[in-house]
């Protein structure tokens, strides 16, 4: 998506400009002005849902999840003088976790957001307003509600729902409860129904949302609520749709922003650097990218690496390998860095070598686990052979949904309680996506095998802890202290993984202003 109109940009600035003191009552001041002098066409309303895209995720998606999504689950690595990521390996992380406030803040932001924007926009049509592209808007407005409560239930289990920030922020009642996590979960299933009643077919806008991305993000929430019947038929009204595929590059998709919105993304975070500012710069290059790729364009701090065991965890031959992780001999002959030091730049004289043996300053890299994440690195900069790369800054989406995700999920809705499936429909989704890994086709698939070809295919995009999760404590016990989640020299495990390490603490500032959520749980419904 590559436009976001000036109208769009002022209600944003509105709306981010007159939150309360509470992180999760956004109240907006979408006043008479406003709702008359806009709103009047589609590109003023689409300008408008175009918000909720990029800017308010940034929080969640830079850092929060990394350490949520992978370090929790054993996949990335960061050093203990990193406090503030370092307790998400170990599970010693405290309700004051920064990442857990910033994670928080984002979800309850864009909650308040969508919520008053479909406030202002059903105003607007009891006003005249022309249904026909407001009603897709507020649909959008549905996709993201339903979005963000997925992962609040997830990540916390019993949660806030807020659904009218204005008026509670207006009667001063910060006395707001937690909801049980099933009522948490049941909210954003019935805002994503809603999304899929609402959005079109498709849309001439790359990025923008369809009723494919809300079927799609049914289907994962029926997963994980066990009920297989509902994720089988939803993943499979996509595939049956034939707009969607595996991108054929699966490197291609997390290092080149060229590659954005793929025939394989449902649902994208958007970013871009120049022009119409769709929403704030990826900033995985810096945190990700090794410290020899470094140049005065890029910036590369390496604050998150592969653990040994996602290292341990591909198959032989699996080119997705290379494709999510850096090790001894991977080389990207365009890019081209250059510094100060006459060996280095002897050394990535025909391209960017990533190498172990080699003198570190001199073009050698050696991390405490001698890899690198490559998914999100875009490389030096533009200067160097890379794309345009502003410091932390790149260009390229964060894909939070794509096709290969429908696709695992088909098969395992299909095997659902069993121990083993054949089905040939189930192992035809499962054995496409091991084919672009240019691995065997397997005869039979079991829950095991699922969880494992998840845990590759979506290793380092925030995915293998809900998977983890959603197996159940025991399951997840299990999974957890049989990791190495250490380095070569330092293996590391944890040895008294508990229940309640399966949702993070609230964050203890939040209980400081709202007393009532340190309280039990009441229900919603």
């Amino acid at each position: 998506m590559k436009n976001l109109y000036k109208y769009g940009l002022l209600i944003a600035l509105i709306v981010a400009g007159a939150s309360c003191r509470k992180d999760f009552i956004e109240r907006s001041s979408l006043d008479g002005t406003t709702l008359f002098n806009y709103y009047n066409t589609a590109e003023e309303v689409r300008s408008l849902t175009s918000t909720l895209y990029g800017l308010p995720w940034s929080g969640y998606e830079n850092r929060a999840m990394d350490v949520i999504g992978d370090v929790m689950a054993g996949n990335e690595y960061t050093g203990s003088g990193n406090a503030d990521d370092a307790p998400f390996l170990n599970f010693t992380l405290a309700s004051t976790a920064v990442r857990v406030a910033d994670a928080w803040k984002v979800f309850y932001k864009i909650g308040g957001w969508t919520s008053e924007y479909m406030n202002a926009l059903e105003l607007k049509k009891s006003q005249g307003g022309d249904a026909s592209f407001i009603d897709p808007a507020i649909a959008e407005c549905h996709f993201f509600r339903g979005t963000v409560y997925f992962y609040i239930a997830r990540i916390w289990g019993d949660a806030p729902i807020v659904t009218e920030p204005g008026k509670t922020a207006i009667g001063g009642d910060f006395e707001i409860p937690r909801y049980f996590k099933a009522d948490v979960l049941r909210f954003a299933m019935e805002e994503l129904q809603q999304a899929e009643s609402g959005l079109p077919e498709t849309d001439p806008e790359p990025g923008r949302l369809t009723k494919y991305a809300a079927k799609g993000m049914l289907a994962k929430l029926y997963l994980y609520n066990k009920d297989y019947e509902n994720a089988r038929t939803k993943a499979n009204e996509v595939i049956e749709s034939g707009q969607y595929d595996l991108f054929h590059d699966y490197a291609g998709m997390f290092n080149s922003s060229s590659n954005n919105n793929n025939i394989e993304s449902l649902f994208s975070v958007q970013h871009q650097l120049t022009g119409n500012p769709w929403g704030s710069g990826n900033q995985k290059n810096p945190d990700r990218g090794p410290g020899n790729l470094q140049t005065d364009e890029a910036s590369m701090w390496e604050l998150y690496i592969p653990t040994e065991d996602i290292k341990n965890a591909f198959e032989f031959g699996d080119t997705r390998r290379a494709g999510s992780m850096m090790e001894h001999g991977w080389f990207k002959p365009e890019w081209k860095p250059q510094g100060s030091n006459a060996a280095y730049n002897s050394f990535m004289a025909n391209g960017y070598r990533y190498d172990t043996t080699a003198s570190v300053g001199e073009g050698g890299q050696r991390s405490a686990t001698l890899s690198n994440i490559a998914k999100y690195v875009v490389g030096p900069g533009a200067k160097y052979g890379g794309e345009a790369v502003l410091g932390m800054n790149t260009g390229i989406n964060t894909i939070m949904l794509r096709y290969a995700d429908i696709l695992l999920m088909y098969a395992e809705a299909v095997l659902g309680n069993n121990t083993q499936t054949t089905d040939p429909a189930a192992l035809a989704a499962f054995n496409k996506v091991r084919a672009r890994a240019n691995l065997t086709p397997k005869t039979v698939i079991t829950p095991e095998d699922i969880l494992q070809e998840r845990r590759v295919e979506f290793a380092f995009e925030g995915e293998y802890w809900f998977d983890i999760q959603r197996q159940g404590f025991a399951k997840a016990k299990q999974i957890i202290e049989a990791q190495n989640r250490g380095t070569i020299e330092n293996p590391f495990s944890v040895s008294n993984f508990t229940e309640q390490m399966m949702h993070l603490p609230i964050p203890s500032g939040e209980i400081l202003q709202d007393p009532a959520l340190a309280k039990d749980p009441v229900s919603y419904y």
